[in-house]
């Protein structure tokens, strides 16, 4: 390591992405996976049914990936802000660099990133994640933060999260983000549930589990919104204010909520108002609607019962 005025500025730990993980890289593939073992044998579909399962399939195979990825990303709440602020402790050397806070269900990510980039003779890019998931010491983290002697502005920032801070931010996030991940979990179960029901010749319980599934998907996504009727602590770094709003998970998350419950009532409505044609869209055969109305009955005609007729008995003669 190398001495700044003093102070250890750079550690050897490797950096955290910010918003992007491993884990949500492999939800992605799976799903991707899916979705490509399943176009691989739509060909050997025929007719027009070819393009109601391409939707069918894909448009549920979206709301699985994204019910599950956004467990794992950072962009639930985001902020960022161009400011002029301190860099390190005991200096009063300033930089000019734009911080970024990201938060999710798990924990925060801080970016810090100068503008430009190498200023006082290093390279001013900075990724921090620091957790509360299960089994994560969060307060231990940031101990280990101010070990490795971090900028000012993250430090700054991942104090506010503690559980000592007076801001009370981390109780407020980490609670909000465990009840919305439970329920999007519980969401992720009926979505499972929802594409087995569909399948059986009763469409209504797969209409209903996907209602289900929109209700505990909108459920989290309400939890995590109180949070934002909370007066919380100004963030100033600097000269600028720092305020998060909704990210990409966040939006992401309430139109899958909204298209679930449309889809759901979709199927539901058809179930009462139209069932044969429910039962048509979801790939039923025309004939068993049909029967299913009471039509009349299909009569069969065989041949060889025609080639093996009897004779006519009023020409046949016995001798006696």
């Amino acid at each position: 390591m190398t001495l700044w005025n003093g102070v250890l500025p750079f550690y050897p730990q490797p950096r955290h992405a910010a918003g992007f993980s491993v884990l949500l890289l492999i939800v992605i593939l799976v799903f991707l996976a899916l979705a490509a073992s399943f176009l691989l044998i739509l060909p050997g579909i025929r007719g027009h049914s070819r393009w109601f399962w391409l939707v069918r399939v894909l448009l549920s195979l979206f709301i699985g990936a994204e019910i599950v990825a956004v467990h794992f990303s950072a962009e639930w709440f985001v902020g960022r802000v161009n400011t002029n602020t301190s860099y390190k402790a005991f200096s009063a050397a300033r930089v000019t660099a734009r911080v970024g806070l990201l938060v999710g269900l798990e924990g925060i990510n801080i970016t810090l990133t100068g503008t430009p980039v190498h200023q006082l003779n290093e390279t001013i890019d900075y990724n921090e994640q620091f957790t509360w998931r299960l089994k994560e010491n969060y307060a231990a983290e940031y101990a280990n933060a101010l070990e490795k002697g971090l900028p000012n502005p993250v430090l700054y920032l991942a104090e506010k999260f503690t559980p000592s801070s007076p801001c009370g931010l981390y109780h407020q996030y980490h609670l909000a983000g465990h009840y919305a991940s439970a329920t999007l979990w519980v969401a992720f179960c009926f979505w499972l549930l929802s594409n087995v029901l569909l399948s059986t010749p009763a469409p209504l319980y797969g209409g209903l589990a996907l209602l289900t599934t929109g209700a505990f998907a909108l459920f989290g996504i309400f939890a995590l919104a109180s949070i934002s009727s909370v007066p919380l602590c100004p963030l100033r770094l600097g000269s600028a204010v720092l305020t998060a709003q909704y990210g990409a998970a966040f939006w992401v998350t309430l139109a899958t909520g909204i298209l679930c419950l449309f889809l759901g009532g979709a199927v539901v409505s058809l179930h009462y108002v139209r069932p044969s044609a429910l039962r048509t869209l979801l790939d039923q055969s025309a004939k068993d609607c049909s029967q299913a109305k009471g039509g009349s009955p299909l009569i069969l005609g065989n041949p060889l019962h025609e080639q093996a007729a009897l004779p006519d008995l009023k020409f046949i003669t016995t001798n006696l």
